[in-house]
């Protein structure tokens, strides 16, 4: 589990991993999005690909990535023990913001009236 999180702890891989969440991308498309050099894009997924979490395929004459499910699942395996200490966190706050969408809006306050009195 060391390497796994030594992989993700990257901010550069981690920002291909969230990329590659929402769809499949090449090479160049990832370097685009994330304005980095495609040799760093290369090597980094490299890293991705020898350690399971990504894989590749051929698409004409690119190549096309997208995430392996497999090593992410046992990253959130090891957390499930740890999430009691933030869901009663997450819960209660939760529960706070629904209360607050319940709760009138306070009405402004009346300005007072001006007194009328003498001219002196």
């Amino acid at each position: 589990m060391d390497s796994t999180f030594a992989i993700i702890a990257e901010p550069n891989r981690r920002a291909i991993l969230s990329l590659l969440a929402s769809s499949e991308h090449s090479v160049g498309e990832i370097e685009h999005q994330l304005r980095m050099p495609q040799t760093s894009v290369s090597k980094h997924l490299r890293v991705l690909r020898d350690a399971g979490f990504v894989e590749s395929r051929i698409d004409a004459q690119r190549r096309v990535y997208r995430i392996r499910p497999e090593p992410l699942m046992a990253v959130d395996e090891w957390l499930a023990p740890f999430r009691r200490f933030w869901t009663t966190h997450v819960d209660a706050l939760e529960r706070h913001l629904d209360q607050m969408d319940f709760e009138p809006e306070p009405k402004p306050e009346p300005e007072p009236k001006p007194k009328k009195g003498k001219n002196r």
